[in-house]
């Protein structure tokens, strides 16, 4: 079934209200539509990346082979930068959220009367209200995609700009070190397995979290 198709079926399930259109179809519509959650910004950092530095002479301890790996999820959780990442995205996203169940309250509001008038109303009244109801639900979907696409580009603009902190940090620290190479070992990340004397992720949050406080 095509996207338009899947969509219409979706506005003719809604509208048809002499079939006592329950609350719980538009809800289930709107938890399928909104995609506004607030957990998702640790799943978009970790899918991070692999950083190829050159090595240099530099003080601190040196890790033996010039690789090095760090777990950039610790990053985004365990520093004060990161803490506040997640606490910017979590609330643009409920304020989006917000702005969605106004529009699902609408909805109900509409279907109550409809419900409370549907055995006065004449076959041509049910069809304006019918229409009406219709209209209303392609409002709601626009609205929910257009508030997707905000969060989207907050997430976008915010997480690229921590990334470009952190990328920093984990240079400074691995030129410091004479590293060469420092990959991502974060969960679904390429590293399968590492000794953990090359792992250098303490060190980067210790420096990140004086570089950004």
């Amino acid at each position: 079934m095509s996207e338009k198709a899947s969509s219409s079926s979706r506005w003719d399930r809604c509208s048809k209200m002499t079939k006592e259109l329950t609350l719980v179809e538009c809800r289930d519509l709107w938890q399928r539509n909104k995609g506004i959650a607030t957990g998702f910004a640790t799943g978009c950092l970790l899918a991070f990346w692999l950083l190829t530095l050159p090595g240099c002479a530099g003080t601190g301890p040196r890790i033996e082979g010039k690789i090095g790996v760090v777990d950039p999820g610790r990053a985004f959780n365990d520093t004060t930068a990161g803490k506040r990442v997640k606490d910017t995205l979590a609330a643009f996203s409920k304020n989006r959220q917000a702005l969605i169940e106004l529009e699902e309250k609408e909805l109900r509001r509409m279907e109550e009367d409809f419900v409370k008038q549907a055995s006065v109303l004449s076959p041509t009244a049910k069809k304006e209200r019918e229409d009406q109801f219709r209209r209303r639900m392609g409002e709601y979907e626009r609205k929910v995609s257009e508030l997707n696409r905000e969060v989207q580009e907050k997430q976008k603009d915010v997480l690229d700009g921590f990334r470009d902190k952190l990328e920093l940090v984990v240079g400074r620290v691995s030129k410091r070190l004479g590293l060469q190479v420092v990959i991502d070992k974060g969960k679904g990340g390429p590293t399968l397995y590492n000794d953990e004397t090359i792992d250098i992720t303490g060190q980067v949050l210790e420096e990140f979290n004086r570089e950004y406080p």
